[in-house]
């Protein structure tokens, strides 16, 4: 059984419709040529730029992945550049973590959750209680929008003057994580 092999053709486009179909800029064709974009023919003195869509396809699949790599056409030089800096930079974050000065990424999460319930139990509990009472009986729709505002201030300023997330937060977040990994 033999298998036939079944190119995309593409149709054939000018510099305009090539630019409209990837939703980019003329400006972006042009790099794109100058980068090595392939070109049925070159545009000129009263003729079209012409551009087949399936090639352009397969080379943009090649560009995007080359640039992605950074490693295709790179020296050996620039190669091993590239890791010692990818080395230093672990070098310092081993060094920011030995001197405490980084928490792991879920410790600061189980922080910022504990900070963002309380702005909520402040804004679910206190605010409707207070709003209530000073509202009881009104009609005037700028005064209760005032009361509500000035309301609304009076939780977040009560929240932003004590410490939401506090070392201790962060510090049992870590023994826990320990005494989970050590049962």
């Amino acid at each position: 059984m033999s298998v036939k092999n079944k190119k995309t053709r593409g149709r054939n486009v000018n510099r305009t419709e090539l630019a409209e179909i990837n939703g980019v800029s003329m400006p972006t064709v042009d790099d794109w040529v100058s980068r090595g974009c392939p070109v049925v023919q070159r545009g000129g003195r009263g003729r079209a730029w012409v551009f087949n869509t399936a090639e352009v396809r397969s080379w943009r699949d090649d560009d995007i992945r080359a640039q992605t790599s950074h490693t295709e056409n790179a020296s050996k030089d620039e190669l091993l550049l590239r890791k010692l800096a990818a080395e230093t930079e672990q070098a310092e974050l081993d060094l920011a973590k030995a001197k405490e000065q980084v928490v792991p990424v879920e410790q600061y999460e189980r922080a910022l959750t504990k900070a963002f319930g309380e702005v909520r139990a402040g804004l679910r509990n206190v605010l409707p209680q207070r709003a209530a009472r000073r509202l009881m009986g009104e009609s005037d729709e700028t005064r209760f929008k005032d009361v509500l505002r000035e309301e609304v201030d009076h939780v977040l300023e009560a929240l932003a003057d004590r410490d939401l997330v506090e070392e201790t937060d962060i510090a049992l977040a870590d023994d826990e994580g320990e005494g989970a990994d050590g049962e």
